[in-house]
């Protein structure tokens, strides 16, 4: 297993308590999905190690405490703070409506409410500000933000995303 086949799910915060357990950040949207978790990659070294939770206790904050089988003292822990957790892809909960995972969004055709067709998602760029749909238009790039408004429809059957854009955007991209 590798990071290509899985998707970030947060990082060891810290060791709680004497007995192993961590003080861990889910960096997801609903931590309560993940209440029943039995087993994450810890990444060390660049490599994807198995480890089976003994309980899992989800926070407030994206924050949960954590306790390993087998790691069973505070230097022990101590060892693993900062390490980055993983799960399979497979893992993903299922989204429904207009939300989509960045992963599975390239190749997908977009269509503008007044442009009409524009392209293919090349990738999604994600940036501090704004994360944007790169979008191929007969061979020029055209950047689309990506917020609620913007997005109208994700049709995952016929891998197609319906957009609005601001007056005269997607014009900009294409003059000479």
């Amino acid at each position: 297993m590798n990071t290509d086949e899985c998707y970030y799910l947060g990082y060891i915060v810290k060791a709680h308590g004497l007995k192993g357990a961590f003080q861990v950040k889910l960096d997801v949207t609903d931590p309560q999905e993940y209440k029943e978790l039995e087993s994450v990659f810890v990444e060390i070294d660049k490599q994807l190690i198995p480890f089976f939770l003994e309980n899992i206790s989800i926070q407030q904050k994206g924050q949960a405490k954590v306790q390993f089988e087998d790691i069973n003292s505070q230097e022990e822990a101590r060892q693993l703070v900062g390490k980055q957790l993983f799960l399979p892809l497979d893992l993903l909960p299922e989204l429904t409506g207009n939300h989509f995972y960045y992963h599975d969004i390239p190749g997908y055709l977009v269509k503008d409410k007044e442009f009409g067709e524009i392209g293919k998602i090349i990738e999604v760029m994600e940036a501090p500000s704004q994360d944007l749909l790169v979008i191929d238009c007969k061979g020029k790039e055209v950047l689309v933000p990506i917020t609620d408004d913007s997005i109208l429809k994700v049709d995952r059957t016929s891998k197609v995303i319906e957009v609005t854009t601001p007056d005269g955007l997607i014009a900009m991209y294409l003059e000479d």
